[in-house]
């Protein structure tokens, strides 16, 4: 994931002039901008936030025209404290304190009491969300026109691109509606101390997440035999926010934040593969579903793992009304977590997946599509259409698109063979895909067209060339007839909230 500043990201610091002069770490503060060295260069970074751990201060940067998910914490040996740093102007900060008393003192006045407050419902949350999220698949088209040296996923859509360092959701215009003002009044009704309690006590990452969500609160991760870097804010403890490195058991998911009481786990831990049932297995992957009420804990530290690498995720601690599906590796050690997918039990808008995620150390590797392939023939057991719910990350979107539209023209190049007439209906019901993602992605690909009347799929000869070429790659595919599965069948109670 390189610079984005092509892609129209702000620079840091670019809200006009700003004071220069000598600093040391001890004077260095919040607001300023600085050179810090990242890979092995000195580079351009915002001070966003200052923490101390136990090997010292440490101080999280954002770098100029770098993607948010590129901010890290630095110590102070990467800070180049020979050069100039720009400091905040003070005229402005007055502004903003002068605006948060304001602010605060009208939120105090216009915040309604508890009995009068109505709780807002997960589903209710998910349309509000949902609504923020167009369909941008033109764009996607105009994209794949661009020059070949442009990276590939700063090239994606810019709707669906995260941001910069704003908040855990997409920011798109949109008309006021009655919708989006509760929202906005709900999000003001919350000071920062709130704010953080709310955080640290529930985990949604939806109440005002311009407060603390865009600042990373965990270093690195020591996770089998792999070290991650987390991309995001994850409402795991506040005391591992001390912590140069936590440690996550791979087969269990337990968290801790010292190697002496990890060590100390692993030496009792017996779990070698995720708890619960096996439904899929072959020469390469198994697939293993796990019911969120019979396996709380592992499913949750699965939630707090994934936050660290998905920007959109809005809830970890109440697991039960969602089954997953988790994805390994096997060896003679065990089954290793590659990714998963979640999937209300009862969805009331039909989605066949709530969460999905491959981890980073498996990326670009073809699993993403094994997971979104997997996701669709349980759709198909089921006999339903089946959609991602929304919003998808910039990532997710990018492995979605693909997905559909290789499917997609893969039947339509077996149609023309047989000279059958075939119509959107037809292509979703075969792909267990509904019928606004079918013709969404024939219009990204230009293949709907209207002639003579009538409208009418066609298979440009250039779509044809590409698919050709990409299949001449080898790629893992999904056996159906290895898939040992039957849709469970739920009661009311565990198909609810445990509230």
């Amino acid at each position: 994931m390189g610079p984005s500043g092509a892609n129209g990201e702000a620079e840091v610091g670019s809200d006009g002039p700003r004071q220069k002069g000598k600093a040391t770490p001890d004077t260095l503060k919040v607001g300023c901008i600085a050179q810090v060295t990242k890979d092995g260069q000195p580079r351009r970074a915002e001070i966003l936030s200052i923490k101390e751990t136990k090997s010292g201060r440490q101080f999280y940067c954002n770098f100029d025209n770098f993607n948010k998910r590129l901010d890290e914490w630095v110590p102070v040996t990467r800070i180049d404290f020979d050069q100039d740093v720009e400091w905040p102007s003070p005229e402005k900060d007055k502004q903003k304190e002068a605006k948060n008393k304001k602010t605060a003192t009208v939120s105090k006045k216009s915040q309604p009491s508890k009995k009068t407050q109505k709780k807002v419902g997960k589903r209710e949350q998910s349309v509000v969300s949902e609504g923020q999220t167009p369909h941008p698949w033109t764009d996607f088209v105009d994209s794949q026109n661009k020059a070949d040296g442009e990276d590939k996923a700063n090239a994606s859509l810019e709707v669906g691109a995260t941001p910069n360092v704003g908040p855990d959701e997409m920011e798109i215009d949109e008309d006021e509606t009655p919708a989006s003002a509760a929202k906005k009044e709900h999000a003001q009704s919350f000071s920062r101390e709130q704010e953080i309690e709310k955080l640290r006590t529930s985990g949604s990452m939806t109440q005002n997440p311009a407060e603390i969500s865009r600042i990373r609160n965990i270093s690195k991760v020591e996770f089998g035999r792999y070290v991650l870097f987390p991309w995001y804010f994850s409402p795991y403890p506040e005391i591992f926010g001390q912590e140069d490195s936590i440690f996550i058991c791979e087969f269990c998911l337990s968290y801790y934040g010292d190697l002496k009481s990890f060590t100390r786990h692993r030496m009792k831990c017996t779990l070698q593969h995720p708890p619960g049932n096996e439904i899929y297995r072959d020469d390469f992957v198994s697939f293993y579903e796990i019911d969120g009420r019979r396996q709380r804990t592992w499913c949750r530290n699965l939630c707090l793992l994934s936050k660290m690498f998905l920007d959109h995720k809005t809830l970890y601690y109440d697991v039960d009304p969602f089954m997953f599906y988790v994805m390994t590796t096997r060896d003679d050690r065990g089954s290793h977590l590659i990714g998963y997918f979640s999937k209300e039990k009862e969805s009331a808008d039909a989605y066949n997946v709530a969460c999905i995620l491959t981890l980073p150390q498996y990326q670009r590797k073809g699993y993403g599509r094994l997971l979104i392939q997997f996701s669709y023939e349980l759709s198909k057991i089921e006999g339903k259409l089946g959609s991602p719910e929304k919003p998808l990350s910039d990532l997710g979107l990018l492995s979605y698109r693909q997905y559909w539209s290789e499917n997609i023209l893969d039947l339509l190049l077996g149609w023309s063979e047989t000279q059958e007439k075939c119509t959107i209906e037809t292509i979703a019901t075969r792909l267990a895909m509904t019928t606004q993602d079918v013709e969404h992605t024939l219009q990204a690909l230009k293949m709907q067209v209207y002639h003579k009347g009538e409208h009418k799929i066609v298979i440009p000869e250039k779509l044809v060339q590409q698919r050709e070429k990409s299949k001449a790659k080898q790629k893992r595919v999904i056996d159906s007839e290895r898939i040992q599965w039957k849709p469970p069948v739920f009661t009311a109670a565990s198909r609810t909230w445990g509230w």
